[in-house]
């Protein structure tokens, strides 16, 4: 466990003076403005969405791959991996965090491709921190299949995964239904490259031979532990009996699965490319050069259209987004623009409500309503009507966000959003998992074994439900009052209450991290009613309480998913604050001294422009593997803060009315 207290006695901020409501009206009027300027004409925000060097990476060698190289975009890109290398030499997976070896390796990979000699002292500085914790071949397994398609590595440095994997039926152990959204979108056009073993055109003979110990062809043991139980033995000998028998699969077999792999990935491509994330969208791009389909075919066309769409270009530097976020980002906009023109002292009420007016048009006409998506094969008697992540990702709507967009909704104007906020409800209850949570994308997607694999180096192969997208349906139900609702959120209060931590805490499987739950958690406390005296809201309390820094603010870093200490960093963060003082205002704390500090915090570090700034990381992807910075967070998140903060001490009530 990283222990942080030196760190934290060294960087303390000097504690700001207690601000008075009117410094509170002025932050909020100031950051009202600021978050207005940013939406768009139609409506919608939408916020970058950094991950580390892995994605830019990733990029650079898929443009090696099929020979469309542009230059000068990749010089652009180039810079943006310069700056983030970390001071280990390798690259990090997210702000000052620590080398992480398929990140180094990929981004090593890339920058000499774009043409960085070798001997750069960047580059060479790389090259020994790789070298010296094993070199290449101890990268996880996506960077070896990346490391395949050029020729680096034997194919037999990956796992065994048949292609024929398609035709198992959900009931099957290893069924592709069996995993998450993501994984399956990523692995369905995966299996088809490993099947053809096609080779990157790589115009420029960019090798990385230099990364290796001892040469790839020598390795023998590219699958190994240290195994996260008994099953990642088993399934290492199953792929050890597989690999001599695979070559010998009946070649019509093979040819029906690539088929049915084909027929799984072409309905849902879109605009937004296969299930919106750039993994899934690189792999089908590389599975359509390696099957022979033209450049200028209309489905290779569009998947080409979907990663360029995800390149966000600064000036000097361009870098490659995961996946693009506007749905989340309107939904989270829109509830701190409402909670900032609400209340006697409201911003802007009569223009706020016209922005957001524009802002719930644009989302009903985004609701998911006529396509059923991979989730109805555990549901298939629910209707759909849910709103993804991205612009469009129908097959894959998104629990969260759903959640998220029907509170807005509601709250705006729940007359006029009613047949919307209706189908979002019955798809929300619809998707209740066994245990009484929820997961992300899917129900019941809890079989934990696949996660032993070794294709599944990354534990993150399911999406089982979790405390902070439980909480948020929980709130969801409880703002709309439904009484026949009851009994799902009875189920959904039964399982928050079994995830909250010895410490207190509840853990933030998308946000970062312990904060982040408890806020989410706490929100869903109090919309449903629990008395804000209960055990498990007080023993809540203290531990926000306990993490609160000196200067008044709350910092954590992605650390504390690789064993830090939960709520801990060295600095205070706007994002963090926001959601901890939120939490405690949603159970009564409005008037508390720890309150009063962390609003102190927030008007103190917004700057003129009504803005606040951080760097760290504050959301993960996948824990100890992916993370994300979402650039709205430090905005929206502040705002909605101080504004409840000024409406709570203007109402008569005191109390949160709203679920978020």
């Amino acid at each position: 466990m990283l222990i942080y207290s030196d760190v934290l006695e060294r960087h303390e901020a000097p504690v700001p003076a207690e601000a008075d409501l009117d410094q509170v009206r002025q932050a909020v009027d100031a950051a009202h403005e600021a978050l207005a300027a940013k939406q768009r004409d139609d409506g919608h925000w939408v916020f970058e969405l950094e991950a580390d060097a892995t994605i830019p990476a990733e990029y650079v060698l898929l443009e090696h791959y099929l020979d469309r190289i542009d230059d000068a975009l990749e010089q652009r890109i180039g810079v943006y991996l310069r700056r983030i290398q970390g001071d280990h030499g390798g690259w990090p997976l997210y702000h000052d965090g620590g080398f992480d070896m398929s990140a180094s390796v990929k981004a090593y990979f890339a920058l000499k491709a774009i043409g960085d000699d070798i001997d750069a002292p960047h580059m060479k500085r790389a090259r020994e921190a790789i070298l010296d914790r094993g070199g290449a071949a101890r990268t996880n397994v996506f960077t070896r299949i990346q490391m395949a398609l050029f020729g680096e590595v034997p194919w037999r440095a990956t796992p065994v995964m048949p292609v024929e994997l398609m035709l198992m039926p959900k009931a099957a152990f290893f069924s592709m239904w069996n995993m998450s959204y993501w994984s399956r979108t990523v692995v369905a056009p995966l299996l088809v490259l490993r099947a053809l073993e096609p080779k990157a055109i790589n115009p420029r003979g960019i090798h990385i031979q230099e990364l290796f110990v001892k040469p790839p062809e020598e390795v023998t043991d590219w699958i190994r532990g240290p195994y996260r139980s008994v099953w990642g033995r088993v399934f290492k000998q199953v792929d050890t009996l597989l690999r001599p028998i695979e070559p010998h699969f009946p070649e019509a077999v093979r040819k029906k699965a690539i088929k049915t792999a084909i027929d799984f990935i072409e309905p849902r491509l879109s605009e937004g490319g296969l299930g919106a994330i750039y993994p899934a969208m690189a792999n089908v791009v590389m599975m359509y050069r390696a099957l022979g389909v033209p450049d200028d075919d209309p489905r290779a066309a569009q998947a080409w259209r979907g990663v360029q769409d995800l390149l966000v270009n600064n000036g000097e530097e361009t870098y490659c987004q995961p996946c693009v976020s506007p749905v989340w980002d309107t939904g989270l906009s829109g509830l701190a623009m409402a909670e900032a023109a609400s209340g006697p002292g409201a911003t802007k009420p009569k223009e706020t409500r016209e922005r957001l007016r524009k802002s719930m048009e644009w989302l009903r006409e985004r609701q998911i309503l006529d396509v059923k998506g991979d989730w109805a094969i555990n549901c298939p008697d629910v209707r759909p009507g849910g709103w993804a992540f991205q612009y469009e990702n129908d097959y894959y709507p998104d629990v969260d966000d759903t959640a998220v967009v029907g509170m807005l909704l509601h709250r705006e104007d729940a007359d006029g959003n009613k047949e919307a906020i209706e189908r979002a409800r019955e798809w929300i209850i619809g998707m209740q998992s066994r245990d009484g949570g929820w997961g992300a994308f899917d129900i019941d997607n809890d079989l934990d074994a696949l996660n032993h694999i070794p294709f599944a180096d990354h534990g993150a192969l399911l999406d089982p439900p979790t405390a902070d997208v439980s909480a948020r349906c929980v709130s969801f139900l409880s703002e709309l009052g439904h009484p026949e609702d009851r009994a799902v959120i009875a189920r959904g209060m039964e399982y928050l209450r079994k995830e909250q931590e010895p410490e207190g805490c509840w853990f933030g499987r998308w946000g970062t991290n312990y904060i982040y739950g408890t806020w989410s958690v706490l929100c869903a406390f109090n919309a449903a009613g629990v008395a804000h005296d209960d055990p498990a809201v007080e023993r809540a309390v203290r531990w926000l309480e306990s993490v609160q820094r000196e200067d008044g603010g709350w910092g954590e870093d992605c650390a504390t998913f690789e064993g830090a200490a939960p709520g801990q960093y060295d600095q205070s963060l706007p994002t963090q604050t926001a959601w901890a003082v939120l939490g405690l205002m949603a159970v009564g704390r409005r008037d508390s001294e720890a309150v009063k500090r962390g609003i102190s915090y927030l008007v103190a570090a917004q700057d003129k422009k009504g803005e606040w700034h951080e760097q760290p990381y504050n959301a993960v992807g996948f824990p100890k593997v992916f993370y994300l910075r979402y650039h709205g967070y430090k905005q929206f998140f502040p705002l909605m803060a101080l504004s409840r903060f000024r409406n709570l001490g203007l109402s008569n009530s005191g109390r949160v009315e709203y679920g978020f």
